[in-house]
């Protein structure tokens, strides 16, 4: 029985996010980049990057997988368990690699970049071992990190892409109001987090019905449990007075979106008005500054300022925004536009950045548990469209 290194294994009709030309525009920022920078061609291992520049988002269940592109060419390369899929989910070329063989998956990569090149490779993704792999088998003249090159392009998003993440708040919207319904006393967590969960699922494939439905999810806390922003969600019951954290993310195709938003069960006590209120109006005065020209950094210590005055800046616990587009909370990350005191990155139009602030009392002060608000807000040449509908605040969200 032959027992190749690799083949190419292509069936089935292509469906892809977007557009070929979408694609072509993408890859043609690329090789511009690459051919000011002198590299022959990228070896992309991310998942984000593999799914901005193909279509194809992975699941690597302990398999490598990449997306290599020269001046020429775009190849996904995939591992043989996946069959014809990677191919019918890329733009472009695909070469299917076999286990018969270790590090089949570098020769596939080979014979497409060749040996002796100059290779552009993410420093920020791949792991020490792959990387000594990729200067045995490909031998290069020399490498070059170009993660910070492609996540500066992945910050400024296409007409396409504005609308792909339109619909996703929308789709985060329908789970909120899903979630509101299902808030009882005596209901737990995971209940309210499924109702969430289904209903965005539902949405995705009516809006998108040749997707794939894959890595939607909900986080929804109460009580102690809203402490952290990424707490996971547990099988406590609801209890009337309960601070709540509804938070939606549906996924469309690698496009991560968000809501977030403090609700309350039957009542809220003064001490925790008084903290929400506060919050909500660091939200609403957050998001006036989301302007074209305003520095990442500069909005961060305005805000801070409007906590400190209100003796509530120690209460923050991370940053009050980031990016979005390619992106989940097991890959990608576009850092360079995060409103953090570090960052001095210039909202442009094209930006897309949420406005999330954060306080967190502790148990047993009054008012105690997690605060947050999260809308999506497109940078435009005007100063911003708020892409999120669902309400914020009190007169909306004490429930149940």
């Amino acid at each position: 029985m032959d027992r190749p290194q690799n083949y190419r294994f292509h069936q089935g009709d292509r469906i892809l996010p977007f557009s070929s030309a979408e694609y072509d525009d993408r890859l043609s920022k690329l090789r511009r980049d690459m051919a000011a920078a002198g590299v022959d061609a990228c070896v992309f291992t991310s998942m984000h990057n593999v799914a901005y520049y193909s279509g194809f988002l992975y699941c690597a269940f302990g398999r490598p997988y990449a997306l290599v592109v020269t001046p020429s060419d775009s190849v996904s390369i995939s591992a043989g368990i996946d069959a014809a899929q990677p191919w019918r989910r890329s733009h472009g070329d695909n070469i299917t690699y076999t286990d018969w063989e270790r590090n089949n998956y570098w020769r596939s990569i080979e014979s497409v970049t060749g040996t002796g090149k100059t290779i552009g490779f993410e420093g920020d993704h791949i792991s020490v071992d792959q990387k000594a792999l990729l200067e045995d088998f490909l031998t290069p003249k020399a490498t070059l990190n170009v993660a910070p090159a492609t996540m500066r392009q992945r910050m400024h998003k296409s007409p396409a892409e504005l609308d792909l993440i339109r619909a996703g708040a929308n789709v985060a919207d329908v789970g909120g109001y899903a979630i509101k319904d299902a808030i009882k006393e005596g209901v737990r967590e995971i209940d309210v987090a499924m109702a969430g969960r289904d209903a965005m699922e539902l949405e995705i494939a009516k809006r998108f019905p040749d997707s794939e439905i894959r890595d939607s999810w909900v986080w929804f806390q109460s009580g102690i449990n809203t402490d952290g922003a990424h707490n996971p969600v547990t099988t406590r019951k609801l209890e009337r007075g309960d601070i709540l954290s509804l938070n939606t993310f549906p996924m469309i195709s690698g496009y991560y979106t968000a809501l977030e938003r403090t609700l309350f069960v039957g009542e809220v006590d003064d001490a925790s008005r008084r903290i929400w209120e506060a919050n909500v109006a660091a939200h609403e005065y957050g998001m006036s500054l989301l302007v074209p020209g305003a520095k990442c950094s500069e909005i961060t210590h305005k805000i801070n300022d409007f906590f400190a005055e209100r003796q509530l800046l120690q209460y923050r616990t991370f940053g009050y925004g980031h990016s979005f587009g390619v992106l989940s909370h097991y890959y990608g990350r576009e850092a360079g536009l995060e409103l953090r005191e570090d960052i001095d990155t210039v909202l442009e139009p094209g930006m897309v950045i949420s406005m999330e602030p954060m306080l967190t009392i502790a148990d047993g002060e009054p008012g105690a548990g997690g605060y947050r608000e999260h809308d999506i807000l497109i940078i435009n040449e005007d100063g911003n469209e708020n892409i999120t509908g669902y309400p914020f605040g009190p007169e909306f969200n004490v429930v149940g």
